[in-house]
């Protein structure tokens, strides 16, 4: 099986230097190593530019969606049978992808398998087995694997970009991720429209990453400075999600409209005391909800 690894990268050269070492790593050999370089501004380019064995595919910095949107595509033309998806912050341990393609082997008609990823030794897991779109009140996410134990490969309804292998069916079937999220949710999607499509997906809890841990030492007004500017991003593509596909009114705009009101709440009791939070953001957290409900996507 010819299978094609896909890397996107802005800006985080040793992180991505780590990542390529692990794929190299791998004791099942990889067909081909992609990396998409989002118009990094930090010597990535320079540094893939000297590199052999990679395949670089260099763009704009069109976000996360955008360069998986890219790399896949790539991957594709290039004759993958399946493709590796990643960040560059993750580092898929020796065999790890021998120990998805184990699984993959025992369940031939499922379309994605998802590995587990580790924090300084502990389990990091995003992953759930259930889509709510029916309850405005509760998360869209049901049956979180974070809040279990589990053991043995586990159906699965969603995972993150964050290592899934991804079967050639299913990208021949759903297509390729919405380029139009940039940053967030993307994964979401792809998993939902491939679940609605009839594929299942599983958990390979024995298929190990390491994942980098960001923000350790920071305050959590220095860390919601950090990342403000992907809340927009959070709040306006988890809202289009709702919206596309909500099946009542409540799940379509009710809450999209929960979630923005805890982040403007948030703002406006915090701006006072802290550098978190500005009144000025508070527009623009309402425009992120507005443009989700017209489903206006694309970079900010």
């Amino acid at each position: 099986m010819n299978i094609i690894a896909v890397v996107v990268t802005y800006n985080r050269l040793p992180l991505l230097k780590r990542t390529v070492a692990a794929l190299r790593a791998q004791t099942r050999q990889l067909g081909e190593i992609i990396v998409v370089n989002n118009g990094s501004t930090d010597g990535t380019g320079e540094w893939l530019a000297g590199q052999t064995g990679l395949h670089v595919v260099e763009q704009g910095n069109e976000g996360g969606s955008g360069g998986f949107y890219t790399g896949i595509k790539e991957a594709c033309e290039r004759g993958a049978e399946a493709v590796w998806c990643m960040d560059d912050d993750v580092f898929p341990q020796s065999e790890c992808l021998e120990k998805l393609l184990e699984v993959q082997a025992a369940h031939p008609e499922a379309g994605i398998f998802a590995p587990r990823r580790l924090q300084n030794g502990k389990v990091f897991c995003h992953d759930f087995t259930a889509y709510n779109l029916t309850n405005p009140f509760a998360s869209m996410y049901r049956g979180k694997l974070a809040k279990q134990s589990v053991t043995e490969p586990t159906a699965v309804a969603g995972t993150a970009f964050e290592g899934p292998l991804i079967m050639r069916p299913v990208i021949d079937k759903i297509g390729l991720p919405n380029r139009d999220l940039f940053i967030f949710c993307d994964d979401t999607d792809y998993c939902l429209r491939a679940h609605l499509a009839g594929f299942s997906l599983i958990y390979v809890p024995d298929a190990l990453m390491d994942k980098e841990l960001f923000f350790v030492d920071d305050t959590w007004a220095e860390r919601e400075q950090k990342k403000k500017w992907k809340r927009f991003y959070q709040i306006r593509n988890s809202t289009y999600l709702n919206h596309r596909y909500g099946r009542n009114f409540g799940v379509r705009y009710l809450r999209g409209l929960i979630g923005v009101g805890g982040y403007i709440l948030t703002a406006a009791l915090t701006a006072p005391f802290t550098k978190g939070w500005a009144y000025a953001d508070i527009p623009r957290l309402w425009q992120a909800y507005r443009d989700g409900i017209s489903e206006r996507l694309g970079k900010y």
